[in-house]
């Protein structure tokens, strides 16, 4: 797999650079649904291949990826528990 590949892929899906597995699943659901032979495309359909094997090169890179559980990559992900933390004890009004 080559970065370009899985540039190509992530254009076939029509997802951005940063998805989640279930955003992937989703997408290649309604992209069979929409091209699948049963569904009316032509039966031997070379979309429906591209989309396959599309999902298999995104489905491989998840697969292999390495979260991070750190902290910041923890914050970045969940906003509202980095504000939470930072002003958690804070008054909201300085009331004296």
């Amino acid at each position: 797999m080559t970065y370009p590949d899985l540039m190509k892929a992530l254009e076939i899906f029509g997802l951005t650079d940063r998805v989640t597995l279930r955003d992937i699943k989703n997408r290649h659901r309604e992209l069979v649904r929409r091209c699948h032979p049963d569904a009316g495309a032509p039966p031997d359909s070379a979309e429906i291949r591209l989309i396959n094997a599309a999902y298999r090169l995104l489905c491989d890179y998840v697969v292999n990826y390495r979260f991070s559980f750190s902290r910041e990559e923890f914050y970045e992900q969940n906003p509202e528990e980095r504000l939470r933390m930072q002003f958690e004890g804070t008054p909201l009004w300085d009331v004296r």
